[in-house]
């Protein structure tokens, strides 16, 4: 590894993270580095915070305790900074369901500021991509699950994001769906990447470290 490469600030700092919900914690002393173009694999149970933590790096949620810091922003402080340089896949497809696909990432491409010619040509690109080119100028809300994911994951990487947050990305999708997203959000884009998954078998042979995540327990990184 060449030396700037090892003396660069990590893409994802984490130190003493906790996340409550009233008195209940969501998370509790999590911990990690993650290196620019590194993938992390979260893992664990429902109710151990693998949701949690997603929303707290894309910061949609504030955390209640510990030390963040995403791409050299110090969360929540510098979250203004940050926002347009990640792209979040969650459980909701973000997707305005009354537009058609084709109408939404126009929007997306307007709200980060892309601009319009710009828009057009990458819009076409990664409707392509996604084997959606001939549906996107149907409503959203007409679409069927699978389809609406594909149209999701074009939206969280218009942008050209530094860092994907992905909560299932393989949801919904048929095994084409999911080979076509790999060219967007596997690791062959050279992202950094934290991805949450029930289904470790498909991801772990991307991942450069492993969050273990327990109910009650502590984080294990590996």
């Amino acid at each position: 590894m060449p030396p700037e490469q090892k003396n660069a600030e990590p893409a994802i700092a984490v130190a003493g993270l906790r996340r409550d919900y009233g008195d209940r914690p969501a998370l509790d002393g999590v911990g990690f580095e993650l290196a620019a173009g590194e993938s992390l694999i979260v893992l664990g149970p429902n109710g151990a915070g693998k949701t949690t933590l997603l929303r707290v790096l894309a910061t949609l949620l504030r955390p209640s305790g510990g030390q963040v810091r995403v791409l050299g922003c110090s969360l929540p402080d510098e979250a203004w900074k940050l926002r347009g340089r990640i792209g979040y896949l969650g459980h909701e497809p973000l997707l305005y369901r009354d537009l058609s696909g084709r109408e939404n990432l126009r929007f997306q491409a307007r709200l980060h500021g892309v601009e319009r010619a710009t828009a057009e040509a990458r819009n076409e690109d990664l409707l392509r991509a996604v084997g959606m080119e001939r549906r996107a100028d149907e409503r959203v809300a007409e679409l069927s699950a699978g389809m609406r994911q594909r149209l999701s994951i074009c939206r969280c990487v218009l942008h050209q994001p530094e860092l994907l947050l992905l909560d299932e990305p393989d949801s919904n999708l048929d095994v084409e769906g999911r080979d076509l997203a790999r060219a967007l959000i596997g690791t062959g884009t050279g992202r950094t990447r934290v991805v949450v998954t029930h289904e470790p078998e498909r991801h772990l042979p991307e991942a450069d470290q492993v969050l273990r995540l327990g109910i009650g327990e502590a984080a294990v990184v590996s």
